[in-house]
């Protein structure tokens, strides 16, 4: 499909080929809802951890009879009932992260997250940034002329170079290139902004 390509004054200079096979297939929530969790899984530390009643040290005899004494059944001191006893439902650690997610999931995902942009109109091609844009000012008169305000750039090396000094003030815009494109930030920010060079080498990679 043909798409079009603006300059930094907001007017079109030309058009660009999409695939079908990335910004063409129906989104899948469940799919973009995974990889999600995932990322937001890993953003933890997850550092915090309690003894369980089977890893407090001590001995694991009963401490009274079963029966005949007037009180509650109990069988060890390292119960949670106990001072000094384990903890009953407390963290446990990093064994709560997801250790692994296949490359085939994480690749589709991107996918179905892209195709929901291009579905809501949120996606935008600008041409590759060929000098530096030196003023914030400048870049950011870009933005709201063409209602980008709250976007994610995914840029070529180069392009990113150029604008990096005068988009770093602006807020509720973020800069990543195109190997670090990823569905968390594609979902968080309204508008998704490519340079050419830049969709062009992420088709070249997925469409693999």
């Amino acid at each position: 499909m043909k798409f079009n390509v603006i300059n930094i004054d907001g007017k079109k200079v030309s058009d660009i080929e999409l695939s079908d096979k990335i910004f063409s297939i129906k989104p899948e929530k469940k799919i973009i809802k995974y990889v999600v969790d995932w990322q937001m899984n890993h953003f933890k530390q997850r550092t915090a951890k309690t003894k369980q009643k089977g890893e407090v040290k001590g001995s694991t005899a009963k401490i009274y009879a079963q029966k005949g004494t007037g009180g509650a059944r109990h069988a060890s001191r390292k119960a949670p009932l106990f001072v000094g006893g384990g903890v009953a439902h407390g963290p446990k650690g990093a064994v709560y992260k997801i250790k692994k997610i296949n490359k085939k999931m994480k690749k589709l995902s991107l996918l179905h997250a892209l195709s929901q942009k291009k579905h809501v109109n949120s996606l935008f091609v600008v041409e590759d940034f060929k000098t530096e844009v030196l003023k914030t000012k400048s870049f950011n008169n870009f933005l709201i002329k063409n209602n980008l305000i709250n976007s994610l750039i995914i840029s070529d090396k180069s392009s990113k170079l150029k604008i990096i000094k005068s988009t770093r003030n602006i807020p509720n815009l973020k800069i990543v290139e195109e190997e670090g494109a990823n569905v968390y930030d594609i979902l968080k920010y309204k508008n998704v902004i490519f340079t050419s060079s830049s969709i062009k080498s992420l088709q070249n990679r997925l469409v693999k």
